[in-house]
């Protein structure tokens, strides 16, 4: 099962590495105890919105930026657990549309699937083979 939770932590605690911060300095810049903040990036929590937006105010990110990465890591969890579980998921097109008015993406190449025992799965593809679709 695929847990939002998890793919927030995850990518939170990207970000602050990429900026070189420690758990300290970003939970007291956002104002909420380390140790909650340590079980939001381990996905133990579920985080509220106003405690996301501290913690993307304090990161400098915008929230938007990092539900947009949460939603590709989440398509291609999606992705993966499909592959896995050799079932086609649902090719998305609306009632009275045919399958050739759907907009096609590119394809993407996935490199390697690997299953981690805490039902995580971690898809690597190159980057600049997501696209993403305006709705």
């Amino acid at each position: 099962m695929i847990l939002l939770r998890r793919l927030l932590g995850d990518v939170l605690r990207r970000q602050r590495q990429h900026q070189g911060r420690t758990l300290r300095e970003v939970s007291s810049s956002a104002r909420v105890s380390l140790g909650y903040l340590s079980e939001v990036e381990r996905g133990q929590k579920e985080a509220s919105s106003e405690l996301l937006a501290a913690i993307c105010d304090a990161l400098d990110l915008r929230m938007s930026e990092l539900m947009r990465e949460v939603s590709d890591e989440l398509a291609l969890a999606e992705l993966a657990q499909s592959a896995a579980s050799d079932t086609v998921p649902s090719l998305g097109v609306p009632s009275g549309r045919s399958l050739a008015e759907r907009p096609m993406l590119n394809p993407v190449r996935v490199t390697s699937v690997a299953h981690r025992p805490d039902d995580r799965v971690t898809i690597k593809a190159p980057a600049e083979a997501v696209d993403v679709v305006a709705a």
